[in-house]
């Protein structure tokens, strides 16, 4: 698989590895009835999560409550770990849509129990991406906005000014972990207003800056 830009801005891009963030947005924490994190919170999902636009998104057959969490995508470009926000800025090949998919069923479960979300976060087709847009540094990252539409109603809308960690920070955080490698997707963050997806379901994607995509679920 390869990640592809939009009017063949830039050669297709072999995926590295997919780093997620959660509880990003102040008012999605709210939501989910937990705390706003003092720093980051990073986790993975293997490659076999991504789906690309127009491919059916197969539903998950270990939980039977599946939500979509509508994200802004960042693509990385280059080796290496930047240390200021400013930095960051050169690691940036490109911007798109996601979702991060969740069973929410399972994942209470897990929360329960104590247990790594994997199961819940990290199964085959959870992470479904656009198109990128190739990065243009004139852009102002803190003014981003994106929606989620299921079967043409408006479930999510988003702005990355309201983002708890900018997309700058968390990248600078990320590499006090992981060297960021081109090809890496780090997917920032859902803001409020998830929800429920069933089998036959459209979800539709959308930012005027990015572009449009949609899914269907199988």
């Amino acid at each position: 698989m390869q990640l592809l830009f939009s009017n063949n801005q830039h050669p297709p891009v072999a995926p590295a590895r997919i780093f997620c963030v959660a509880r990003n947005y102040h008012l999605h924490a709210k939501e989910m009835q937990a705390s706003v994190p003092s720093a980051p919170v990073f986790f993975m999902k293997p490659l076999s999560a991504l789906v690309l636009p127009t491919q059916p998104i197969p539903y998950p057959t270990h939980g039977n409550q599946l939500e979509h969490e509508a994200e802004l995508v960042v693509l990385i470009g280059k080796s290496g770990k930047p240390t200021t926000e400013q930095d960051a800025l050169s690691f940036i090949a490109g911007l798109s849509l996601g979702l991060d998919l969740t069973l929410r069923d399972v994942q209470a479960k897990l929360k329960e129990k104590g247990l790594p979300w994997e199961m819940a976060k990290s199964f085959d087709g959870s992470a479904p991406v656009g198109l990128f847009t190739a990065w243009n540094n004139q852009w102002s990252l803190d003014n981003l906005t994106f929606s989620c539409d299921v079967n043409g109603d408006l479930r999510q809308s988003g702005q990355s000014k309201d983002m708890v960690f900018t997309i700058s920070q968390l990248l600078v955080e990320l590499a006090k972990l992981w060297m960021l490698q081109p090809g890496d997707l780090i997917y920032t963050g859902t803001p409020a207003g998830v929800g429920r997806l069933h089998v036959g379901d459209e979800v539709t994607l959308s930012s005027e800056l990015l572009g449009e995509f949609t899914w269907n679920i199988n």
